[in-house]
């Protein structure tokens, strides 16, 4: 039996790690004490997880949640080895994402295991993309606190409709969209966005998806996707002039996400120009 954590991304107050266990039936079921907060999205196998808060078959898309300080038991009578995603909040962190949700109280899991109801399934399906085509760190810290604030939605039963964005959220947003304009080229994190506008981070993600339609990394993301989309069609500068000036770090990243949004290449996409 073995287990194996690679962490793939970490910040003040959370962690994103990939979770390997190989342990099967001849194994008897261990026990552990969650260090804080958890989410585990199962992303293969299937493993038994059993916590105060309940016990439950944990398999493909569903989400094992754990409580800091809690006792829990996994056991693998029904087949060898799984493989999780899993990310950690610190009590502090994670009391900042469900205090910015309507109607929750509790800040402590009142479940064992989520389903991959239909709520969850965009961020969890993000939260495996990300995993696979190593997202950066201001990736994993928006679905850290997009996939706590989902949970804690389902957990209290809030997926009735949310309150509408009010007009200072609605100008918060604008002035976060106008300063991203003025500086494409600038990293800017969530929290330096959220704090530019006065506003806690995970309350700022929540209205600005509310507001725009994607998140504050996508919306950069594809914008500058955008601004390296108009200067490939209209000029001759190199690929990699290109993607520096539109605010990415290197080549590979542009091309990777150039190709996602756009299923071309930079290079293809401009040849289409060219042969047009």
């Amino acid at each position: 039996m073995g287990i194996r954590a690679r962490q793939l991304a970490s910040g003040a107050g959370w962690r994103v790690s990939d979770v390997v266990c190989t342990a099967g039936p001849s194994d008897p079921a261990f026990e552990e004490r969650h260090g804080s907060m958890c989410i585990a999205l199962v992303t293969s196998g299937t493993f038994e997880y059993r916590s105060v808060q309940g016990a439950g078959l944990m398999s493909p898309g569903s989400l094992m949640l754990g409580n800091s300080g809690a006792c829990f038991e996994c056991g693998h009578t029904h087949g060898t080895g799984d493989r999780c995603l899993s990310f950690q909040f610190s009590p502090e962190f994670f009391e900042q994402i469900a205090s910015g949700l309507p109607g929750t109280r509790k800040l402590a899991f009142t479940a064992a295991r989520v389903p991959p109801v239909p709520e969850l399934l965009p961020v969890i399906s993000e939260a495996h993309s990300a995993r696979e085509y190593h997202g950066d760190e201001d990736e994993f810290h928006e679905l850290v606190m997009r996939l706590g604030g989902a949970v804690c939605g389902v957990l209290s039963s809030s997926s009735r409709a949310r309150r509408a964005p009010t007009i200072r959220d609605e100008q918060r947003v604008a002035r976060a969209i106008r300063r991203i304009e003025s500086r494409p080229w600038e990293r800017l994190t969530l929290g330096e966005l959220a704090s530019d506008v006065a506003a806690s981070p995970y309350h700022f993600l929540r209205v600005f998806e509310q507001v725009v339609g994607v998140t504050p990394r996508q919306y950069i993301l594809r914008d500058r996707l955008r601004r390296a989309a108009v200067k490939l069609r209209s000029s001759d500068a190199g690929i990699a002039d290109v993607a520096l000036e539109t605010g990415f770090g290197d080549v590979s990243t542009f091309n990777r996400h150039f190709r996602r949004l756009f299923g071309a290449s930079p290079g293809a996409f401009r040849a289409c120009r060219k042969s047009a």
